[in-house]
């Protein structure tokens, strides 16, 4: 609001006009996150009957496995490319037609005969996995632009917590949907939700994307950053973008190898569903995404308190700790414990959850504008290939063994990469001497620039593996 006396010393011209922008840029993205909500709550609705509607229609893990996979696959590839779409496309018109190619192809699935069935699913699995992600690289990777590097912190903790509140209402609605009313219904919804968030999209103006990262460029912050602006090197200074910082590169890792546990729980669950309920499988595995969800949104809200409270952020060995609390209350969750357990476990595994995404996502956005687009869709293509790659292997595995057996083996792997990252990022906090200028030194021994080793912002949370919150 401006001021009857107009500006002072202290508020120059421009000063109460940036306060109003701020605050329309915060309430446009408000009204982005609520239609982001509402189609994460129709993929996660999707995410269970879909897997389900496969496996009925099927009667073979393997072949529900082969769907996922090529899900992945296109995610895959769709993260190769989105970095260089930002760099030539808005934000905006790539989330807007992603929405609307999922919306498409939902419409497609309901549509098709009995004989085309099959054909429609593997439509679904590549346009589904393909255009969400282009749009979370897309809304990730622009939420700087969006809102300013001041608020990024609020923008990516309520675009996580919307999505997590879509979790639950989408998987405990789930078990509701195909149970009383079929699968049918449950596609109609979800298009329906897609169709909702590329209105949402249109009506906005959204920021990112187009070369959004010019102007970083343009001020100096490095070579890396002007070769990201030429097109076809894209890849290469997206891998040197990882690498200049150890601890992100080994994050990225990590989080492949996690895909690849994550994988096993997913495919696993309709099947240890059934063997729970056969007649009506998918009150189980809704409930137990529900559970999971509110853990989850649970511990994002506690690490922003956190956060507030001490000034120090989420850095990389609570990413590691919660990547193998996560792991390890997934395998207990096959164990056969009572459900009143099982929920608990559901719980703990959801608050890891949350807290390796809130960590993990934030390293990521510290990086430059022009750098950012292409990290993220690395990042993805990495996760997409270790779910992708684990969904093939532990679908056929699970013909074979027991989902308790397939879900250990394939989070137990996790939990050893998890391992060996906290142990390097302990070994690389042991190797800094005392003192800022020890500080700077063990940075400069890890790799890190000057102005990649960040410290004392904890609103950015970009302390990556030489550089770690105590808190």
């Amino acid at each position: 609001m401006g001021s009857a006396d107009g500006p002072t010393a202290d508020e120059p011209d421009g000063g109460s006009r940036k306060t109003r922008d701020t605050a329309v840029s915060e309430r446009r993205f408000r009204f982005l996150v609520a239609g982001y909500a509402v189609s994460s709550y129709g993929t996660f609705l999707n995410m269970v009957a879909l897997n389900l509607f496969v496996y009925e229609t099927t009667g073979r893990a393997l072949a529900m496995g082969l769907f996922m996979a090529v899900r992945l696959a296109s995610g895959f590839i769709a993260g190769l490319v989105v970095g260089g779409l930002l760099a030539r496309f808005s934000a905006k018109s790539i989330m807007l037609w992603a929405n609307v190619g999922q919306g498409a192809v939902m419409l497609l699935l309901i549509l098709a005969p009995d004989s085309l069935v099959t054909g429609a699913l593997m439509a679904v699995s590549v346009v589904i996995g393909a255009c969400g992600t282009l749009f979370m690289v897309a809304l990730r990777s622009s939420i700087p632009e969006m809102v300013g590097e001041d608020r990024r912190a609020w923008a990516n903790s309520l675009s996580i917590t919307g999505r997590s509140m879509a979790m639950v209402a989408g998987f405990a609605s789930a078990g509701v949907v195909v149970s009383l009313v079929g699968y049918t219904a449950a596609f109609l919804l979800d298009m329906a939700t897609f169709v909702i968030c590329a209105v949402t999209v249109a009506l906005l103006p959204i920021a990112g994307g187009k070369g959004a990262g010019s102007e970083a460029g343009a001020s100096g912050a490095g070579k890396g950053e002007k070769e990201a602006k030429s097109g076809p090197r894209w890849r290469p200074v997206a891998f040197l973008a990882l690498a200049a910082a150890p601890g992100l590169g080994l994050m990225v890792a990590l989080r492949g190898v996690d895909a690849f546990g994550s994988s096993s729980h997913n495919a696993a669950l309709p099947i240890y569903s059934t063997s729970l309920d056969a007649s009506n499988p998918a009150v189980f595995v809704s409930a137990f995404w529900c559970v999971w969800a509110l853990g989850n949104i649970g511990a994002q809200q506690v690490i922003q308190r956190y956060t507030q409270r001490t000034g120090k952020s989420v850095g990389a060995l609570g990413f590691g700790y919660g990547t193998v609390v996560m792991s390890a209350a997934f395998i207990a969750a096959f164990a056969g414990f009572p459900l009143a357990v099982t929920a608990v476990i559901a719980l703990i595994a959801g608050a890891a959850d949350g807290l390796t995404e809130v960590a993990y996502t934030s390293h990521l956005q510290t990086l430059p504008a022009t750098l950012r687009g292409h990290a993220f869709g690395l990042s993805a293509t990495f996760e997409n290939l270790g779910f992708g790659v684990g969904m093939i292997l532990v679908a056929a595995a699970l013909d074979r063994f027991s989902p308790l057996a397939v879900v250990g083996w394939s989070h137990g792997a996790a939990i050893v990469v998890a391992v060996v990252f906290l142990l390097r990022v302990a070994a690389l906090r042991r190797a800094e001497p005392a003192g800022p200028m020890g500080r700077a030194g063990g940075a400069g021994r890890a790799g890190l620039r000057k102005e990649e080793a960040v410290e004392g912002r904890p609103d950015r949370g970009d302390r990556d593996g030489a550089e770690v919150s105590r808190g």
